[in-house]
This record gives structure tokens, C-alpha cells and sequence, in this order.
């Protein structure tokens, strides 16, 4: 963790370039709770992504766990209807 204050947290994610880090900013762009939602590659042979969110109140750390809850519900879901397919 990078900081971490009342309303706002910046982090790593580690491992992670470009697919994690817009999947979940895209997630988080559609809660009424988040004010700004961003993500940087600090170096292009950095194979980390730094992760900025404010909120308009609520702790950061709880929307950002129901937002990957609902990625995983959804991608869940995706695999099931798959599945369905077959």
C-alpha cells in the first residue's frame, strides 16, 4: 500500500499491467460512492499497476472487495453460460 487515508487509498497491483487494474477501474466507475478511479504503469518494464480511488465517504477498502466480488459473480456467471453451451 502505497497511502491510505479516510476517503482515498493508492496501491499496487502486482503482476498486473493493464487487464486487472481497467477491468476493476471500469467497475468502479459505476458506483455513486466513487468520486475518481484511475490507474498508471509507472515504467513500461514495471509489471505493476498503481491503483488511486477516492470516495465521497465510504471506506475505499469495502469498494473495492464488492466491486472484485461482483467481477467474479459476473465472470462466474459468463462461465456457467458457457458451460451451457456446450
Amino acid at each position: 500500500m502505497i497511502s491510505k487515508e479516510k476517503n482515498s487509498l493508492e496501491f499496487y497491483i502486482k503482476g498486473e499491467r493493464h487487464t486487472l487494474p481497467a477491468l476493476l477501474k471500469n467497475k468502479l466507475e459505476s458506483n455513486k460512492h466513487v468520486d475518481f478511479v484511475a490507474y498508471k504503469l509507472d515504467h513500461p518494464l514495471d509489471n505493476r499497476a498503481r491503483f488511486f480511488i477516492r470516495t465521497n465517504g465510504k471506506d475505499p477498502k469495502e469498494i473495492i472487495a464488492q466491486a472484485c466480488d461482483e467481477i467474479i459473480e459476473e465472470a462466474n456467471n459468463f462461465q456457467n453460460s458457457l458451460k451451457k453451451l456446450k
